[in-house]
């Protein structure tokens, strides 16, 4: 049965603590689902939406986008789905379904598409509501404990695998190992690829290793950087600092592609002619809804699962800060 009141932790203002809050969902849409959460990941932009260095938060906010849990209702209209069944719920929690994009497929472009926290209230609570579309069935071969991650951090970076035509021969760069590149790595390694780890953390290059990754480079050695010049047909940078984008322009191979998935604010500056190899930046956020679905079932055959810290859903505020303070290996889970 629906609760229209859900409790929740919400913080007031930017970069304020969550606090208990609860509002009124009001009555479920005819083709929403509700769902009791399970865990619930805590990721990089719910720090940056909890601190509005995006500019597009509203207060109170109720972080999480990395759900799992249990249909408890659904609206009359709501398809494929049944009271339950474990699900996940990633960054999106609704789209329009009738216009180009949604018709093609990429209803993560959708022009209406409703974004689970912001504008929304998301999953750091005891339930959440999203359109039965976004609200993807858990393969059994994946634990539910740990599996929240991959509703945002996992299609984040499987993504560019399935955009960029990644081949198993390939020979690919993963930079920063953290929530999303250990996960990248993990993806990679079971492609069939030749895996670079990038990491500016020499403690990191045997976790890398340990990750999947066939060898590991300092982010921040020239020397290193120097020596793998024209070795790499793809790299995915996960990282939101600057860095020597050159020097990973270089280490391209001509028709090589640099990929950003991490939300990196300053601008790029790269030479026109280090890019008529030709070589090719570009970059993604999340994907779409049969990707994700893929991505699950990539998982379930090659077992892979984020590598995580578990912390209770009233710790919410200790499970920021020891992300804040860089200490997550690699995805912090709240539970309920």
């Amino acid at each position: 049965m629906t609760h229209n009141k859900i409790r929740a932790y919400a913080a007031d203002k930017a970069k304020g603590s969550l606090q208990p809050f609860e509002y009124d969902a009001g009555p479920l849409g005819a083709e929403q689902v509700e769902i009791a959460i399970e865990h619930c990941g805590v990721c990089h932009s719910d720090v940056s939406m909890i601190d509005n260095e995006w500019g597009n938060a509203a207060y109170p906010l109720v972080p999480g986008h990395e759900i799992v849990g249990k249909v408890v209702a659904l609206g009359p209209q709501a398809k494929g789905l049944k009271v339950g069944q474990r699900v996940g719920v990633g960054w999106f929690t609704g789209s329009c379904m009738h216009c180009h994009a949604c018709i093609g497929g990429d209803q993560h472009h959708c022009g209406e598409r409703v974004e689970t926290i912001v504008g929304h209230h998301g999953g750091f609570a005891e339930r959440v509501r999203a359109h039965w579309a976004w609200a993807f069935p858990l393969p059994d071969a994946l634990d539910a404990a740990s599996a929240g991650p991959l509703f945002c951090g996992g299609i984040t970076v499987f993504s560019p695998i399935l955009l960029n035509g990644i081949k198993p021969l390939d020979r690919v760069g993963v930079v920063g190992i953290g929530g999303l590149g250990h996960l990248a790595i993990k993806f990679l390694r079971a492609w069939g690829c030749e895996v670079t780890a990038f990491t500016s953390s020499a403690s990191k290059h045997a976790e890398a290793k340990g990750l999947g990754a066939h060898h590991a480079v300092s982010s921040t050695d020239k020397a290193a950087l120097k020596a793998i010049r024209r070795s790499l047909d793809f790299i995915l940078v996960t990282v939101n600092v600057p860095m020597d984008w050159n020097a990973y322009v270089a280490a391209l191979k001509p028709k090589g592609k640099l990929h950003f998935v991490g939300a990196v604010l300053e601008p790029l500056s790269v030479p026109v002619f280090s890019l008529m190899a030709p070589k090719t930046i570009t970059g993604s956020g999340t994907g779409s809804p049969t990707q994700i679905a893929q991505m699950l079932e990539f998982c379930a055959r090659h077992k892979i699962a984020p590598q995580v810290e578990y912390f209770p859903m009233a710790k919410v505020n200790d499970a920021l800060e020891h992300l804040r303070a860089g200490k997550a290996r690699y995805r912090v889970i709240l539970g309920n």
